[in-house]
């Protein structure tokens, strides 16, 4: 029997089990988290205070701060692009409404359209960001689209967003307590709670591979193998400012992020690392020789990125972005 369809046969074995991963790695709609509640009300009648009062403390969040909570934002904006991604995923059908991977992507888009939402909503009230160059940067995200080099092979595609969740939840996580540290208590509300939708979100791919390492030990090594060779990349990779080349602000961007500690090397090699141990790739039985020789690559692979990674310089001076020129006045 062809890979391929192996991979269909074991998306399919999958797909009879999504009922049960939805119930355990998503919420309702009617138990979730809204915009609204994390945000001044504006049908209260102190609603202008409330902003009022947000546009202040505000004030005191430092300019990589606004940097890394604007390209945060960016990044959940462009969901389209994800969503879009997925549906072309071999076994999900995006034709059939009751296919149950269509499902599971559809209910997964919900939970995260409302991540985007929420920040933009509090980067307008603020008053502390460039709105219309944010704007600009999102339309250009999503009209670029992005290349993760997985194709639409579902093994690769679940070792990235496995990845890719804990990555945004240690990212939204840090903004959180940053926030917090400043005396912000909605924004750290906000980022707390997304970085919790995050973290259930990695549990669920997480899974999806577990159980894929259960059935087809050595194909999946091989796709872990072959996303880590190639490294992750992020899904602002293509990230510009109006007026700029493709990809031209990711790296600045990056910077301020690692800068201000929200997301960094070390935390790309922790994030493998955790993946090896999450999946007990050392004991996994049963491989092929290749296969073999892939675990043996993913074992070493994190010692030898840390030491890449401790020698990597950070630039101390920041861009300065149209994004985020407001934030510079005081």
């Amino acid at each position: 029997m062809s890979l391929h369809n192996i991979r269909l046969e074991v998306m399919q074995l999958l797909e009879r089990k999504i009922d049960s991963f939805m119930e355990e790695f998503l919420i309702p709609v009617e138990k979730i988290w809204q915009p609204t509640d994390l945000l001044p009300n504006s049908n209260n009648e102190n609603f202008l205070e409330e902003v009022k009062e947000l546009r202040e403390i505000s004030k005191d969040l430092p300019y990589d701060f606004w940097v890394t909570l604007v390209g945060d934002t960016i990044t959940e904006e462009a969901l389209p692009t994800y969503e879009s991604w997925l549906m072309n995923v071999e076994g999900v059908n995006a034709e059939e409404k009751e296919n149950g991977w269509n499902k599971w992507i559809r209910h997964w888009t919900g939970e995260e359209n409302r991540h985007g939402d929420v920040l933009n909503k509090y980067l307008y009230l603020s008053g502390r960001v460039n709105m219309r160059e944010i704007e600009q940067t999102t339309q250009h995200l999503i009209n670029d689209g992005f290349d993760i080099g997985t194709s639409n092979d579902p093994y690769k595609n679940f070792v990235y967003t496995s990845f890719q969740e804990l990555a945004t939840f240690v990212s939204h996580n840090r903004v959180a307590l940053i926030a917090k540290k400043y005396g912000e208590k909605k924004l750290f509300k906000m980022c707390n709670l997304i970085a919790g939708d995050e973290m259930r979100h990695h549990l669920a791919y997480s899974e999806f591979v577990n159980q894929i390492f259960k059935v087809d030990p050595s194909e999946m090594m091989l796709a872990f193998q072959y996303m880590m060779k190639q490294k992750i990349t992020m899904p602002a990779l293509f990230l510009r400012e109006s007026g700029d080349k493709i990809g031209t602000a990711f790296e600045a961007f990056s910077d301020s992020a690692q800068r201000i500690g929200v997301y960094t090397a070390s935390d790309y090699v922790d994030i493998l690392q955790k993946l090896n141990e999450k999946w007990d790739i050392g004991n996994i039985n049963g491989l092929t020789a290749e296969a073999e020789k892939a675990r043996d690559y993913l074992m070493k692979l994190p010692e030898r990125m840390r030491k890449i990674s401790e020698r990597l310089i950070i630039p101390e001076e920041g861009h300065i972005f149209k994004w985020v020129e407001p934030a510079l006045i005081r």
